[in-house]
């Protein structure tokens, strides 16, 4: 069996001694190049029958000549490596057509099996790309392996129309992946429209997705377009895709099934040309099981799901993320400041439930309100403690609570187990529920806004649930 030629473009010696040998091991034959230069040669010369190569090179970078060894060998895989590992590179090599992008440093198992799978698809015909350039577009930081596999989904994605459902914990940056896949993509010249379902009174919700005309409510005063107008040609982000009134969900799948809508009060058959991105940190299935998500609504929109790992998942980007915020907290007009080496581990001793957002407003803290330029230890200390403190409290009182439901099944479940058999789990999980929401209603002497604040609900949820477990809203406002 004839050997096959793989082309190795690394400069660095010890990186392209191992890799070699490697391959060489493996079965093929590596023809070495250290240089753009030396790269363009051997493409020039019809060798080899794939490339792996590095973005940095000592006279210049890949991305640089890539559209040029594509347009002159299109059935060549490219396989790029680089320890630049951000979302950037991913992007500029996927846009330019490579076949893969692989961050340094790389396992040579993963290496070679890239390599294989790339041999057997070289005859596959790549679509002509156009010449790009990355620019400054950072919008999300983090080299980690599981960011790392983030931007790859980013990339591949963002170069086509295909739903995407985002899947994370509040606050791990939903809509910057959102973003991400629109700015990097063939829509970015056009609109982004996010709509958070969280932030809106069920009632609106369809005028605001689809647009009122002129007297079809009260307070309809003039004709309005909805975000799906909004976006036309672009991108329509769909935050917090579990908060949406069931009503609303089956006029959304209508339009996803027919590609036109008709505004509230309106006659017209509107046309839409819009690609659709939705995110939640709920678990959908779930809520299909309770009835109040469509199931075919959650199959049209998790055509292609992405996770967001959590931050304490992801530890080894804090340091980035950290001085990311201090640059930024500066940028926003707030003193100067570094941290002091030791605190970074002071920093990441912390679980940060909030994720992302949870670090980024603790850092705008702390450069707001010390005057010390160098934060050390001893603050980041007190601060991390402060966290801490407010995380066992609430800990606390969910331990108590469930100490209290305890002692009550213990002592009563014989008596329960013959009053509802069979029912029991939902017959006790809704009286729980409905007690909750009665006494913060009783608190806040039926404000529903206020109570939901609370509850950390939204007002369409808290309304459903109202109707749900029969809740006399007047009772509680007299009590």
């Amino acid at each position: 069996m004839t050997q096959k030629n793989i082309i190795l473009a690394e400069d660095d010696d010890s990186i392209r001694l191992v890799t070699t040998r490697y391959l060489e091991d493996s079965g093929f034959n590596v023809l070495s190049a250290t240089s753009l230069k030396d790269l363009w040669k051997l493409i020039e010369s019809g060798a080899g029958e794939a490339l792996v190569t590095d973005v940095m090179m000592p006279d210049g970078e890949l991305f640089e000549i890539l559209p040029q060894i594509i347009e002159l060998r299109d059935n060549l895989p490219v396989i790029v490596i680089s320890a630049k590992n951000n979302l950037q590179t991913a992007i500029s090599a996927t846009k330019q057509g490579a076949y893969e992008y692989l961050p340094k440093p790389f396992d040579l198992e993963e290496l070679l099996s890239l390599v294989v799978n790339a041999i057997e698809s070289r005859n596959v015909k790549r679509e002509k790309v156009k010449s790009y350039q990355s620019g400054d577009k950072q919008l999300i930081i983090g080299r980690s392996p599981s960011m790392q596999d983030l931007y790859k989904s980013i990339a591949r994605l963002s170069q086509n129309d295909l739903t995407v459902m985002i899947y994370g914990e509040s606050g791990t940056g939903k809509e910057l992946v959102a973003k991400a896949l629109h700015q990097y993509g063939p829509r970015s010249d056009q609109p982004f429209i996010a709509l958070n379902m969280a932030a809106i009174p069920s009632e609106l919700i369809e005028s605001e997705l689809f647009g009122h005309e002129k007297g079809s409510f009260t307070g309809a005063h003039q004709k309005t377009d909805g975000k799906f107008k909004q976006a036309e040609k672009g991108t329509l982000f769909l935050d917090e895709i579990g908060d949406m009134p069931i009503e609303a969900q089956t006029r959304l799948l209508r339009v996803l099934q027919e590609g036109e809508f008709t505004s509230i009060g309106g006659k017209e058959k509107i046309k839409t040309d819009t690609r659709i991105i939705a995110a939640t940190h709920k678990n959908l299935p779930l809520l299909i099981e309770k009835g109040i998500f469509r199931e075919d609504l959650y199959y049209r929109l998790n055509v292609v799901p992405i996770s967001i790992p959590s931050l304490r998942e992801r530890k080894e980007d804090l340091v980035e993320l950290v001085n990311h915020f201090l640059n930024k907290a500066e940028s926003l007009k707030l003193s100067p400041k570094k941290i002091d080496p030791k605190g970074y581990k002071i920093i990441e001793s912390y679980s940060w439930p909030g994720n992302v957002r949870e670090l980024e407003n603790f850092i705008y803290k702390l450069s707001a309100l010390y005057t010390e330029d160098l934060l050390d230890t001893k603050i980041l200390k007190k601060e991390i403690k402060i966290l801490k403190d407010m995380d066992k409290k609430i800990s606390d009182t969910a331990k108590g609570f469930l100490s209290l439901i305890s002692n009550y099944f213990s002592k009563n479940i014989s008596k329960i187990s013959e009053d509802h058999s069979g029912e029991i789990y939902n017959h006790y999980i809704n009286e729980v529920e409905k007690a909750l929401l009665v006494e913060i209603l009783k608190s806040k002497n039926g404000n529903q806004l206020r109570a939901s604040e609370i509850l950390g609900l939204n007002r369409n949820t808290l309304r459903k649930k109202i109707t749900e477990l029969n809740i006399d809203i007047d009772n509680e406002k007299n009590r």
